[in-house]
């Protein structure tokens, strides 16, 4: 545990306390009265009420959609299963600039519904709320559809035959085993679009606000550091009330893994009703996600003289206004070179959490685990400001370090990690490892012999998402990375805040790429744990 704690209080810890301590301190005394002075002005207020409600209108929209589709996913057997599955889940593992930009494709100034029908949904909460849904929608189709493909569908069979109503059986004996997994996904998803950043600043311009775009605002617009300390105490505290009763949650999920089938549920649809039902799912997912995708590809090659690359070879030039020092294309190989260090250092830190979670139990371990979760849900922008602050000095004078961005970035990618590889760990009984000590093995080559050759298939998944939620990385990217060496969200970002057409369809270009990537990291994913699920282990 002693290196992952080392690297969170010094790369998390330290840069978050030191913003809040600027803040609230003055003249070497704490003005904690200043909690209650800016959480009763009311704009403040307005954002926090703001923030909550969307979140909870964005967790309930998006199980209701995403319900059925976990059904659909657990239950039924389909050509391209696999491929759809990893379709779904795509806009999960995509930067949230870029999920920004394919919605402002779709429903913004010049977008498919502007040019068909007239209609602008961006600066209108709908909007926000349409992207949160596409977003997340593989979160609950994940983590409720991966336990419903376990449940023994015999049990509901049983409450059909002694008179239950289809509804019935469903409410009573399903339902029941699959509240943890969907108390779960709904947590998940509610700290997901509680803290949500680029989507709102994007589609929401400056009608509507969160705390993670309000403590941007208060950082960079207005330097008030005293307003940005006290929105990130309240983001603080919030977030860890809810990765508290997450953790209650899965604590009974496991619980309810008791009930799982010995094999597989799945079937082809049968009846009317089944049919109906997959075609409806068919049908979201194309709207939902399929759509906002293919826009954003379409407007890359759309130019004002018919399609064409005149868009990706634009990528090539350096940008005469210069606001980027190096050619657009350059941030593609800037992204793939940070993602690569970040995830090294997220699988070093991540792996060794894991491990320690495997081994220890107790009051101090379950802190521990809350506190790997926290970058996911306190805010990006305080980290990404606060590395400014706090390692600018020697022994730790990072500024002006290309390493400042893949620390940054494995911030996030470590819970992932951790999530990835601890049931996998947890699953390798201790007594092989007694047993390769008595027959004379260090521990070293006992991990080698016995561990390794069972986890190195959750370690390249963990490496994978790791990858990819580096590549889009934002919230702190944007304030540490140098203007010698942009990553693609952050020019993705700047490109859509300039007018003119050419830098509308170099954003769409970028986006084009940056998707292309993830997706191909996502399918890559999805075949090993196809691999890992009908092989041996």
């Amino acid at each position: 545990m002693v290196v992952p704690v080392a690297f969170f209080a010094l790369f998390f810890a330290w840069p978050v306390a030191s913003i809040v301590e600027r803040g609230l301190r003055v003249d070497g005394a704490w003005r904690f009265g200043r909690f209650g002075e800016t959480l009763s002005r009311p704009e403040i207020l307005d954002v926090l009420w703001f923030t909550l409600w969307q979140a909870l209108a964005s967790t309930g929209l998006t199980l209701l959609i995403a319900l059925p589709g976990a059904y659909v996913f657990a239950r039924f057997e389909f050509p391209g299963k696999g491929l759809l599955r990893a379709v779904v889940t795509v806009p999960f593992v995509m930067p949230t600039v870029m999920v920004g930009t394919a919605f402002l494709a779709l429903v913004g100034r010049g977008g498919l519904l502007d040019e068909m029908w007239g209609v602008r949904l961006d600066t209108t909460v709908w909007a926000i709320l349409i992207a949160h849904v596409f977003f997340n929608y593989a979160v609950v189709v994940r983590t409720v559809g991966g336990l419903w493909a376990l449940l023994d569908p015999r049990q509901e069979e049983a409450a059909r035959v002694l008179g239950a109503s289809r509804w019935k059986a469903w409410r009573t004996v399903t339902l029941p085993a699959l509240a943890p997994s969907i108390a779960a996904a709904a947590l998940m998803v509610f700290l997901f679009t509680a803290s949500s950043f680029a989507i709102v600043q994007i589609l929401g311009g400056s009608t509507y606000s969160t705390l993670e775009t309000e403590i941007y605002r208060q950082t960079v617009v207005r330097f008030d550091l005293t307003t940005a300390a006290v929105l990130t105490m309240v983001q603080f505290v919030a977030v860890g009330v809810v990765l508290a009763v997450h953790a209650r949650t899965v604590r009974r999920r496991e619980t309810a893994l008791k009930l799982v089938a010995p094999g597989g549920t799945a079937r082809r649809p049968r009846g009317g009703g089944q049919w109906t039902l997959f075609a409806g799912v068919l049908l979201s997912v194309a709207l939902l996600i399929v759509l906002p995708l293919g826009v954003l590809v379409e407007r890359s090659f759309a130019t004002s003289d018919g399609y064409g690359l005149d868009y990706y070879r634009a990528l090539q030039s350096t940008d005469p206004s210069g606001t980027f020092l190096v050619p657009l294309l350059d941030t593609i190989g800037n992204s793939l070179r940070y993602a690569v260090v970040a995830t090294a250092i997220a699988l070093l830190i991540g792996g060794l959490a894991a491990a320690a979670l495997t081994r220890r139990a107790g009051r101090l371990v379950r802190g521990f685990d809350a506190l790997l979760m926290l970058p996911l849900g306190v805010s990006a922008v305080t980290v990404g400001f606060g590395f400014l602050i706090t390692l600018d000095e020697p022994p730790l004078d990072l500024r002006a370090s290309w390493i400042l961005v893949p620390l940054a970035q494995a911030l996030v990618g470590v819970p992932f990690v951790v999530r990835t590889m601890l049931p996998v760990l947890r699953a390798v009984d201790a007594r092989l490892r007694e047993a390769a000590a008595v027959l004379g093995a260090s521990p070293l080559r006992a991990w080698r012999e016995v561990d390794l050759p069972m986890v190195w298939r959750a370690l390249l998944i963990a490496a994978g998402f790791a990858f990819a939620v580096s590549l889009g990385e934002f919230g702190a990217t944007v304030f540490i990375a140098r203007p010698d060496s942009p990553t693609l969200p952050v020019a993705v970002a700047r490109l859509l805040g300039r007018p003119g057409e050419l830098n509308y369809g170099q954003a769409m270009a970028l986006s084009t790429i940056l998707m292309v990537v993830c997706a191909a990291a996502l399918l890559l994913l999805e075949r090993l744990r196809t691999e890992r699920t009908s092989g041996e282990f």
